[in-house]
């Protein structure tokens, strides 16, 4: 059954967001499972952001009248692209789809890509929001992560961004490196820290597919020490005032990412660029995910089409994808969001929420749909539940 054959009358079409993917960066992360590629001595910007803007054209019927609260360059590392290339983008998406008043405009950066006045320049283009890829700042760690920038570069990273009218950036930190010991990590957060940034993504180093580490994985630490650096870091974060409100994600008040938010609350965002996402509703209460093609070479030639695939969401798959982002959020959502953005009745929820309740991953409350602590760490066992 299609979701538009089970609609409900509470159905509404989400806030709107836009993710651009950038997919060049100097060189790739063993880690690193996004659709990156290393660029070369020179970037074709001109003929991207045309591939770009003409890939944003496709997708217009799409949009409803919405306009964008918010924007996220991500990559790769959009940081390689000049002020000049990422302005005639912007004012491109702007004259296609109309920008909210208090839009948040994040780019990606990562430290050692970039000097203070291509910083400012960004900032002048109307992008009030970066987001800096430190990972670690000591030097054995770095290298053990291929990273390309040392620990005195990410500090000058965050003090450029604040010379250059940033007062509003996310440092992007990973624990769980190899033989990271508790006070390796609680070291880099204090460093992070000392930075004042508005926002932390503090996350732990997996290992994933069709990655250098997934063939060759490192040694990390064992699993009670993971578990201690994990409890000892949300300490100090808290004492030092960033409210986690989601899983990897922490805040000064009032500074939570509105774009990640949109995310995590199954709102709609349009996908352009080489390997990009998108999940987009209809009026008539289709919600369709799609993506676009991922060699660049292929993105930019006028020959191919942008979309490699798309699906509409049945039914039976609506709770799961719902839930799989809202209950990422510490204090969860409240119920009727459900069927605001699904179209869904909440009673196709009654059985096994009352099961995860049961199970004490979810909390009691009707108003909330919210994971219990103990359904955070297990996120993955609460979220079997609501499988199709």
């Amino acid at each position: 059954m299609t979701q538009s054959e089970g609609l409900s009358s509470g159905f509404e079409l989400p806030p709107l967001a836009a993710y651009i993917h950038i997919p060049w960066c100097v060189k790739k992360c063993p880690y690193c499972d996004f659709n990156s590629h290393a660029a070369g001595p020179t970037l074709p910007e001109e003929e991207y952001v045309d591939a770009l803007l003409a890939d944003l054209d496709a997708d217009l019927p799409q949009v409803h009248q919405r306009p964008l609260r918010s924007i996220f360059f991500g990559g790769g590392t959009p940081s390689l692209f000049s002020a000049k290339a990422l302005g005639r983008l912007l004012e491109g998406v702007e004259r296609r789809v109309p920008f909210a008043a208090d839009i948040e405009i994040t780019l990606e950066a990562n430290p050692g890509t970039f000097e203070q006045a291509k910083f400012r320049d960004y900032r002048s283009l109307g992008i009030n929001r970066l987001s800096i890829g430190v990972q670690s700042f000591q030097p054995a760690k770095l290298k053990a992560l291929g990273r390309i920038h040392d620990g005195d570069e990410a500090v000058r990273a965050a003090d450029m961004a604040r010379a250059a009218g940033f007062d509003n950036f996310n440092l992007d930190l990973m624990h769980g490196l190899p033989d990271q010991s508790i006070e390796d990590a609680l070291s880099d957060l204090r460093i992070a820290i000392a930075q004042s940034p508005t926002h932390l993504s503090w996350y732990q180093l997996t290992m994933e597919p069709n990655t250098v580490f997934w063939n060759q994985p490192p040694e990390v630490p064992e699993d009670d020490v993971l578990w201690d650096i994990q409890e000892a870091g949300q300490a100090l974060l808290a004492a030092e005032g960033y409210a986690q409100y989601e899983v990897s994600a922490y805040a000064q008040p009032g500074k939570a990412a509105r774009h990640n938010l949109n995310y995590w609350t199954f709102g709609d965002f349009l996908g352009i660029g080489a390997g990009a996402h998108a999940k987009l509703s209809q009026p008539d209460g289709r919600i369709q995910r799609s993506w676009k093609t991922r060699l660049p070479k292929d993105y930019m030639d006028n020959h191919k089409r942008f979309s490699a695939g798309e699906r509409v969401l049945t039914a039976e798959e609506l709770p799961f994808e719902f839930l799989m982002n809202v209950l990422r959020l510490t204090d969860g959502v409240a119920s009727e969001l459900f069927t605001q953005r699904s179209g869904l009745p909440l009673s196709v929820l009654a059985a096994v929420r009352q099961d995860a309740q049961q199970r004490g991953l979810l909390h009691a409350d009707p108003a909330r749909l919210c994971a219990t602590r103990e359904g955070q760490l297990f996120l993955n066992d609460l979220l079997q539940y609501f499988l199709p």
